[in-house]
């Protein structure tokens, strides 16, 4: 039978103690690249437990959230806290504690090229000194998760892009992370494999009790994962609620964002995807 951990329940110094202290904060964020501005104070927070998904337009600073998160970009100015840590100005050594506790799925999977599956899922663990039986034994439990035992053997090349994404879910929560932050999870991804993925991220929401940030067009998913909704655009948040909300939002982007995705011109790349997909889940049938 299948087990899925929680992550282990020892607080850091710094780390929210009670649930009402957030998990995420921003405060008063700027970002810009040269003459773009990107982020103009952005402000907004996640509480441990939640999802929040963040939404809008291409090239609006989404993933430069996540990437600020990460620590990969600096903010111009203001603020981050990560588990009640400023993470503005942190050492080299401080952020590899922080990213022990929090993960990232790249939209390109990142995985190793030249690694198997199993391996990719594995070299988290073989690199925290685990032993083999460990190894062996967490291996099995993550490929079972994200349902990719039958392909454990192959390279990332020839795997679909939403089996990709799956595996480097895996790899992520391998050593049971307290956030996990999403890269448009389901962008060009065919419709079976989206809901697949949108299922597994909600099981580690609601089991694993995993933090989220998930950044997306999709607003299906955001449905069925947001306790909270970001909408971001021309560098500011317009609408900070629930996803339902959306609906009665007075925002005009945000109204025309609803309607596009009602008309679901994504559909348009998805079919266009779902051949290849089809084509790559029938070889590895």
């Amino acid at each position: 039978m299948l087990k899925i951990e929680k992550p282990v329940e020892s607080r850091s110094p710094g780390q929210p103690e009670r649930l009402n202290e957030p998990y995420f904060q921003f405060q008063d964020v700027f970002k810009s690249f040269e003459a773009q501005k990107v982020l103009e104070g952005v402000s907004f927070r996640v509480f441990p437990g939640q999802t929040v998904c963040v939404l809008g337009r291409s090239g609006v600073g989404k993933s430069v959230c996540l990437r600020l998160i990460m620590g990969f970009l600096k903010p111009d100015a203001g603020r981050i806290f990560v588990a009640g840590q400023d993470i503005t100005n942190l050492s080299e050594g401080q952020w590899q504690q922080l990213h022990k506790k929090v993960t990232m799925v790249f939209q390109n999977g990142a995985l190793f090229d030249s690694l198997t599956v199993a391996e990719n899922v594995a070299f988290p663990l073989i690199e925290k000194g685990l032993d083999e039986q460990q190894v062996a034994t967490r291996l099995e439990e993550l490929l079972e998760l994200v349902g990719m035992k039958s392909v454990r053997n192959f390279l990332p090349a020839g795997i679909s892009t939403g089996m990709k994404r799956a595996v480097a879910i895996a790899r992520a929560v391998a050593l049971q992370p307290e956030a996990i932050l999403y890269d448009e999870p389901t962008t060009m991804v065919d419709p079976l494999m989206a809901r697949r993925l949108g299922h597994l991220m909600s099981r580690l929401k609601t089991e694993v009790k995993l933090t989220s940030v998930v950044v997306t067009h999709d607003m299906r998913l955001a449905e069925k994962l947001a306790d909270h909704v970001v909408f971001l655009d021309r560098g500011h948040i317009i609408f900070y609620g629930l996803p339902a909300e959306m609906e009665s939002s007075a925002e005009p982007v945000v109204r025309r964002f609803i309607e596009l995705d009602r008309i679901d011109l994504t559909a348009v790349l998805r079919l266009l995807n779902a051949r290849s997909e089809r084509i790559q889940e029938r070889k590895l049938a």
